[in-house]
């Protein structure tokens, strides 16, 4: 019997500026095949994240992918044969198996899958209980270490790790402010997500809107963006005030590294404090991340939202949609629906 074809998206330059979909190539091959102690995975979904466009220009916390490689992701897929005990076909796992629609996972290596729990739909284990709610909540507690009356402030409040981080900061008993693109985004989050104050970042006066809605300042302050909007919060520090460097997508496509924030000096006028996250650092305590976010899912207390693509063929459209601030939630591509 022929193997069925895998289409890929293969890294074909790096990038200059903005991602585009001449950054890629789609190729067509036939479905690898599973060795001992490996699996064969069918692609369901696959994950759209800021930090790809790192992984495509050079090398960073991870290797850069090569040119002429597979694009890197995170996937969903369904297990078709398993040549391993730990796992049985039909399975969903999760893994490294980056932008084809086939692949073959070995555990213990850096495409290691892990399991889908029973129960769970794929698109909620992909968002509030996959990476981006783990990144929220390991950043913001043992990072932010937000205390109850403190105002928080999240920039990307309507992306996928800032939607969440905001509304654990609102399960911890802290005033929280989003900051985000565009009327719809904004009130999404003082709406659906219940936040205290919103502000948008192509308003006309930025810092005047975080003077009023943060009137003794940021105590913590869980930076997806970078660049001025970073600058802005820095400014209104509030005493001990600290600072989660997350994610600076507002920096990712520039051709040259952006000069540093004017008002770095209030780090120490105010006594504050900055530091930088990568949630792969926590992946050995996902579970405890996982317990606690699943937990205030069922009590309501934490809302998700998914942003899907349909269509293989669509994943550089997906990326591209995250530096146009078109997405709401998780951005998602669906490739096909288990059998």
């Amino acid at each position: 019997m022929s193997r069925p074809a895998n289409r890929q998206w293969l890294l074909a330059r790096r990038p200059q500026g903005l991602v585009s979909a001449e950054d890629f190539r789609l190729v067509e091959t036939p479905a690898p095949v599973a060795g001992d102690g490996e699996l064969l995975v069918r692609n369901l979904y696959l994950s759209v994240d800021p930090t790809q466009r790192g992984w495509m220009a050079g090398d960073t916390y991870l290797p850069a992918v090569k040119i002429g490689e597979v694009m890197r992701s995170f996937a969903v897929g369904e297990v078709t044969e398993s040549r391993h005990p730990a796992f049985r076909a039909g399975q969903l796992v999760q893994g490294l198996f980056g932008w084809q629609e086939w692949a073959v996972a070995r555990p213990g290596s850096s495409s290691a899958p892990t399991a889908i729990p029973p129960g769970v739909p794929v698109e909620t284990a992909m968002s509030a209980l996959g990476l981006t709610g783990i990144t929220a909540y390991f950043g913001l507690l043992e990072v932010g270490r937000p205390k109850p009356g403190e105002t928080v402030v999240v920039s990307g409040a309507a992306g996928a790790t800032g939607s969440v981080a905001a509304q654990i900061a609102r399960v911890a008993g802290c005033r929280v402010i989003g900051i985000a693109g565009g009327p719809e985004k904004c009130a999404y989050l003082t709406g659906e997500l219940g936040l205290d104050g919103a502000i948008d970042y192509r308003g006309p006066d930025v810092a005047g809107a975080l003077r009023t809605l943060c009137p003794k300042g940021v105590d913590v302050f869980f930076d997806n963006v970078g660049g001025p909007v970073l600058d802005v919060v820095l400014s209104q520090l509030a005493l001990r005030g600290r600072i989660v460097l997350c994610g600076g997508i507002s920096q990712y496509n520039d051709a040259r590294p952006s000069p540093g924030p004017a008002n770095l000096m209030s780090l120490i006028v105010k006594r504050g404090r900055m530091e930088g996250f990568i949630v792969l650092d926590s992946l050995s305590r996902a579970g405890e991340a996982v317990t606690a976010l699943s937990g205030w899912m069922r009590e309501g207390r934490i809302r998700d939202r998914v942003d899907v693509v349909e269509g293989f063929e669509r994943a550089p459209e997906a990326l591209l949609r995250l530096f146009q601030g078109r997405n709401l939630g998780k951005q998602l591509v669906k490739l096909a629906a288990p059998r």
